[in-house]
């Protein structure tokens, strides 16, 4: 999907670390929500409170996942999954565009 229709979009932006990553917040009608952002180079560590799914639209980044003891590269064109109540790293190597999706 390249595209959403028919949704709410929130104006404040969520703005974290210093301005290195911000996302825009979009409501459906079902009253899911998602999460539309961008991550300039640099390592950050989230806590979730939802399961998130993480769709990297473009850009190269590297994540520690709940549980793992490796690093994992993610490209633009892919995804991965992260459970809920949890915390991951993250390592930017490449401005990255991406969509999350909040699963509940």
């Amino acid at each position: 999907m390249t595209e959403f229709t028919n949704v709410t979009v929130v104006k404040k932006a969520n703005i974290y670390f210093d301005g290195k990553v911000s996302s825009r917040t979009i409501k459906f009608s079902d009253g899911s929500s998602k999460t539309l952002g961008f991550m300039l180079p640099g390592e950050y560590t989230f806590n979730t409170a939802d399961k998130e799914l993480m769709e990297i639209l473009e850009g190269d980044l590297q994540i520690l996942l709940p549980g793992n003891d490796a690093w994992q590269t993610v490209k633009g064109g892919e995804s991965f999954e992260v459970p809920a109540n949890a915390s991951f790293a993250i390592k930017i190597v490449a401005p990255t565009d991406y969509c999350c999706s909040y699963i509940k």
